[in-house]
């Protein structure tokens, strides 16, 4: 095993005091961030898929939950996660010095006495994992198949035509929203108040130090020669929040990483490193982390991104929040790119799942987005190759060509009017929208999940038809920096007015 350094031993998050002995279950400590909100829900799902237990941080969009290393695979299999860590080691209460040149020499010293040995283990075990996955990526990608595109036919091309099959991983550096933000579009970041100072930085390497790996970690390079380990490369990044630190998140960063170079003789790099050393600080509450996900999961399903593609964790969260029966008929209405119905046939292939958007060039990314799903499908196993339950239609919102009373379940992301769509069209819409759902949703046993930034009209359009849906439970998000909310909705038992002229 590797050398116990100085100070190792000390009580870690799972482990006791002594080291454990050799051939011994490696057990982990993992954070994972998720959509603010939806916390529960992630805790629900890792209890049924690990059978392990949560605590939600007090720190929103967080939870933590301890599993043997060997689940690797499944704990990246989760659907409501964004982002994944080993804790290195928590502190409930860290005293935090007053004065900015102790706090900081404080946070230096903290690096020798860390149990980091574990936790490196993981990150090893967790990359010879991302190995295999993307050998098995780039053979994909050699396959005429996945050369067939269909044409997304659109005026604005661009970014989101890019196939980002191979691309997984990849890190966009430098781009790194703060773990309390969610954010709508997949490379945005969004600046969150949340009425006291919060910040996030990466360590400004000063002096890259080249020297050799002090660690004994060893890379299963095959480039560095045996004998001598490659040198690791790494980069600290800090998540701030609280207004009682007499230091930055960028001081935290550069002092920490200071300290973390110096002690394994890693080499600091911002855009290209093997290692990134997460220190998240919330009021008195820090934890040591590495992360074990280069590029956030929330991009899983989709290769083309609309103006306002919802992350596929949050259409995961919303989806789970209406509880899918096997044979439910799920529509989304408003689907733009297609992230909800996208990740309704991917978990709940029992259920059949309708989408359709009254705007053609939405209709035709989402289009896109289920061949590229297909296409996945087929590389898998092109033996069975299955379709997915899932049709998408351009249609009018406010006319749906389905029967009265035929629909299980309704989930759909409302426009904001912000990026789409604009306030005052809204208060015409939200009405006519909630309606014409509450006519094709099943009287009694139907319900509507949705999500929508204009509170005061979405209020007052449920006012409007309170008779046919009532409120049964309100999650307050972050999409993007907005402020927004799902609400879950129940159908009532009175029947709606059968629209005119249709039938």
């Amino acid at each position: 095993g590797m050398a116990q350094a100085a100070g190792d031993a000390g009580p870690g998050p799972a482990a006791g005091a002594a080291p454990a002995p050799q051939g011994a279950e490696l057990e982990a400590v993992i954070g994972a961030t998720v959509p603010t909100g939806f916390e529960q829900t992630a805790a629900e799902e890792v209890q049924e898929k690990l059978g392990a237990a949560s605590r939600v941080s007090r720190d929103r969009g967080k939870i933590y939950f301890a599993v043997a290393a060997r689940s690797l695979p499944q704990v990246h299999r989760l659907r409501s996660v964004d982002n994944l860590f080993v804790v290195v080691q928590e502190f409930k209460d860290y005293q935090f010095k007053e004065d900015k040149e102790h706090a900081l020499k404080d946070l230096e010293d903290l690096v020798k006495k860390l149990p980091w040995t574990n936790p490196l283990k993981v990150w090893e075990l967790n990359n010879s994992l991302k190995k295999k996955k993307t050998k098995r990526k780039k053979h994909n990608l050699q396959s005429p198949v996945s050369k067939e595109k269909l044409n997304d036919g659109g005026e604005e091309g661009g970014a989101d035509q890019k196939d980002t099959n191979g691309q997984e991983d990849q890190n966009i550096a430098g781009v790194e929203a703060t773990d309390s933000q969610d954010t709508e579009e997949p490379r945005g970041v969004a600046s969150q108040d949340r009425g006291e100072e919060e910040d996030n930085e990466q360590l400004e390497a000063k002096d890259e130090v080249q020297a050799n790996s002090g660690s004994g970690t060893k890379s299963g390079d095959s480039q560095a020669a045996e004998g001598e380990a490659k040198v690791l490369k790494f980069r600290v990044t800090c998540n701030r929040a609280g207004d009682k630190h007499s230091f930055t998140s960028n001081e935290a960063a550069r002092d920490f990483g200071g300290a973390v170079q110096e002690h394994f003789q890693w080499k600091a790099d911002m855009t290209n490193f093997d290692v990134e050393v997460l220190l998240n600080i919330h009021n008195n509450e820090m934890v040591v982390g590495i992360a074990l996900t280069e590029e956030s999961l929330h991009r899983r399903n989709i290769t083309h991104f609309g103006p306002t593609t919802l992350r596929s964790t949050l259409a995961y969260g919303m989806l789970r929040l209406c509880d899918p029966q096997p044979t439910d008929i799920i529509v989304d209405p408003m689907c733009g790119t297609g992230a909800i119905p996208i990740e309704g046939a991917a978990e709940w292939p029992g259920c059949y799942h309708i989408a359709g958007d009254n705007n053609p060039q939405a209709v035709k990314r989402a289009a896109n987005n289920i061949c590229s799903l297909l296409r996945k499908n087929e590389n898998k196993d092109s033996s069975n190759a299955l379709g997915v339950p899932l049709d998408i239609i351009q249609w009018d919102i406010c006319n749906l060509p389905l029967r009265t009373g035929s629909v299980d379940i309704v989930v759909t992301d409302m426009p904001f009017g912000k990026r789409i769509g604009s306030k005052k069209k809204n208060w015409d819409l939200y009405p006519a929208c909630l309606m014409e759902m509450g006519r094709i949703c099943t009287p009694g046993t139907g319900r509507a999940v949705l999500l929508t930034q204009d509170k005061k009209c979405f209020a007052k359009a449920l006012s409007r038809v309170g008779h046919i849906w009532r409120r049964a439970q309100t999650v307050w998000v972050n999409v993007g920096g907005l402020h927004a909310a799902v609400y879950l909705l129940r159908r009532t038992w009175e029947r709606a007015e059968e629209r005119k002229s249709f039938w």
